[in-house]
């Protein structure tokens, strides 16, 4: 499709005309080595049931759920974000159809490829204005054996966050769910979450309480019309201008049903941004084949 199309000059829309829905095989899990490699139209959900068989998950949790291409394409996370990264993190290789229909590999199966360009990392957020993304090898970690959260219900939220971020504690995940509530997810073994769980409680705290805050807080996530971006260090000043919002502090990220405000949010202006998209583009796609 995307050959003829660069040929007949046509334009085509990935996730409207060209979709990965007949891609959904899992191609292949190393256990040994902590990687799969799965075709972009796998749910999330899918791939979660197969590698859960062999003790083992990709450590990303996004609202809804998700195709692998759909996961890269918009370089969606979610709570766990914080202990594992997004999924510009976890991808190790893709192989890709170009624009003009010539399919591409990058990248590899394991962690300590390095040759070629850096494909993989660069199709994640690319929203189909770069190739079509057909599979993808990622690193996996363990199940944990034990997991535990702990809610703090505080008028301070950004003391409890900085004295967190400043123990010697390793939550897997900590939201702000503005206003009102810090979240922390502990996991690992039995005795580690144990003394974790304990040791913020004596720091900060709070309660213990099941799943229903991270389903909550993907909800919201997956519900926002806004999104700022800030330094980590001015998580008071964002606390402070908007209403409601759930906030991954070390990320230095919002989601807020309100509109992101330009003089709040410290991302790049999208000036630079959208020169340095067209720039690649111009490489990858020269005849705009792929409609943005």
């Amino acid at each position: 499709m995307l050959a003829a199309a660069s040929r007949d000059g046509r334009r085509l829309r990935i996730g409207d005309d060209l979709t990965a829905s007949g891609l959904d095989r899992v191609l292949e899990h190393d256990p040994g080595d902590l990687t799969c490699t799965v075709e972009a139209g796998v749910r999330l959900s899918e791939l979660r049931t197969t590698l859960a068989t062999a003790g083992q998950r990709l450590s990303l949790d996004p609202p809804g759920d998700p195709t692998i291409g759909a996961l890269l394409a918009r370089n969606v996370s979610g709570p766990v974000r914080h202990r594992f990264g997004a999924p510009r993190d976890l991808v190790l290789g893709v192989t890709l159809v170009l624009a003009d229909g010539t399919i591409a590999s990058a990248g590899g199966k394991v962690v300590k490829n390095v040759a070629g360009y850096d494909l993989a990392r660069l199709m994640c957020g690319s929203e189909g204005r770069l190739a079509f993304i057909a599979r993808a090898s990622f690193r996996l970690h363990p199940l944990p054996k034990a997991s535990q959260t702990v809610v703090v219900e505080t008028d301070d939220a950004a003391s409890v966050v900085r004295a967190l971020l400043d123990s010697q504690l390793q939550p897997s995940a900590l939201d702000v769910i503005h206003p009102g509530r810090v979240a922390v997810l502990f996991e690992g073994s039995d005795s580690a979450v144990a003394a974790q769980l304990d040791a913020a409680r004596r720091l900060v705290g709070g309660a213990e309480a099941d799943t229903a805050v991270w389903d909550e807080s993907r909800r919201r996530q997956g519900a926002a019309s806004g999104r700022v971006r800030f330094d980590p260090g001015e998580l008071g000043r964002v606390l402070e201008a908007i209403d409601e919002a759930v906030i991954r502090p070390a990320a230095g990220v919002a989601y807020t049903a309100q509109d992101a405000s330009d003089d709040l949010s410290q991302a790049p202006s999208h000036g630079p941004v959208e020169k340095l998209v067209e720039a690649i583009r111009a490489q990858l796609d020269p005849h705009r084949v792929l409609a943005a």
